[in-house]
């Protein structure tokens, strides 16, 4: 089980993925609601896992991703992205994402995900 940080623009969101993987066993290291935040709540917590959504204020998740794999290489980052977003889900796996899940969220796949990620 993971310590993970939640990063999403949307409240709801970011409540629904918690109860997902609070149900799997996980621990919440934090929440951010945009990418800046990401990244700075990334270095504060250092988590074992992030799940990422793609689309954000100020910085996009590409840009956080990037900027948490700077900061640390081995960062394991999820990104959550919406049906009809391939081409970002693309780029984010060129960048460094080491999977993603696709909304709206099925638990028993992200926790699938979330287990196959953290033990990669």
């Amino acid at each position: 089980m993971g310590k993970i940080l939640i990063v999403d623009d949307t409240l709801f969101m970011r409540t629904l993925l918690k109860n997902i993987l609070f149900s799997g066993g996980h621990t919440i290291a934090g929440e951010a609601g945009d990418g800046e935040e990401a990244v700075a709540k990334y270095k504060e917590l250092k988590p074992d896992l992030v799940t990422m959504d793609v689309v954000m204020p100020k910085m996009n998740g590409i840009e956080a991703l990037k900027g948490i794999k700077a900061f640390d290489p081995a960062a394991r980052v999820v990104m959550c992205t919406a049906v009809g977003q391939e081409q970002m889900v693309k780029l984010a796996i060129k960048s460094g994402a080491k999977g993603y899940i696709v909304k709206p969220f099925q638990a028993p796949k992200v926790l699938e995900e979330v287990k196959n990620v953290l033990a990669s």
